[in-house]
């Protein structure tokens, strides 16, 4: 975007456990380090921002500070909370009247989807989908391509001004097998941000985090329960 970006990370700790300095025996607390800083998010925005802010600044031929604050970040703890937020910012520019539909969303990863999907592939440099749960569950995201695709475009489309409201009929399918509520879906599409802080999941996944945590409560919960929790039947 013009002022800030988005970006929705996975950690994959078991790959930063099995990273090592072959040979280099002496070496081993510098790799302990390196590991530990492999899955450290923290450790990773400072590296992007601090190289951000160096271009920028280069750019502009001035020095000093170039980010406002210290970044935001939320843990998505299942499916609902993670497709919210990924749809959430590859609607960005959408959202902000930078761009008319998600094909055109510059500097997205639905764009990137998009332009390898017409030639039948993915792109390397996003983590892959790889269909829906199922057992041995491969690594990548839990959904079709071609679901998350249609669920973007479907939502662009209700968002737009004069759709504003209006509910299509044709729901893709990932929403039904999410149970998410199309009307609260499109609501998360312009809220997921403002509504929801640290952790972000269906109330059952938020209430086992803070236990794994030992926090005893967490703000947003009642959103979650509201907006991300599926409907209890009988």
């Amino acid at each position: 975007m013009s002022d800030h970006y988005h970006v929705v990370l996975h950690i994959n700790a078991a790959q930063a456990d099995a990273w090592t300095l072959r040979n280099w025996v002496r070496l081993e607390e510098v790799a302990a380090e390196w590991r530990t800083r492999l899955i450290d998010i923290c450790w990773f925005m400072l590296m992007l921002n601090e190289s951000i802010a160096r271009q920028a600044n280069q750019e502009d031929g001035c020095t000093g500070r170039f980010w406002e604050g210290r970044f935001k970040s939320q843990a998505l703890l299942d499916e609902r909370a993670l497709t919210a937020c990924m749809a959430y910012v590859d609607m960005n520019p959408i959202r902000d009247k930078m761009a008319d539909t998600p094909e055109t969303s510059d500097h997205t990863s639905i764009q990137r989807r998009i332009s390898a999907a017409r030639d039948g592939k993915q792109p390397q440099q996003l983590f892959s989908f790889v269909d829906n749960p199922r057992e041995p569950m491969p690594v990548g995201l839990p959904f079709q391509l071609q679901d998350y695709l249609e669920l973007v475009d479907w939502s662009g489309r209700c968002l737009r001004e004069d759709k504003r409201g209006a509910i299509d009929e044709q729901l893709p399918p990932i929403l039904e097998r999410l149970q998410i509520n199309p009307r609260y879906w499109l609501y998360l599409n312009r809220n997921f941000e403002s509504r929801f802080k640290s952790l972000v999941g269906a109330a059952h996944s938020v209430r086992s985090a803070c236990e794994r945590l030992g926090k005893r409560w967490v703000q947003g919960i009642r959103d979650c329960k509201r907006y991300l929790s599926p409907p209890i039947t009988s």
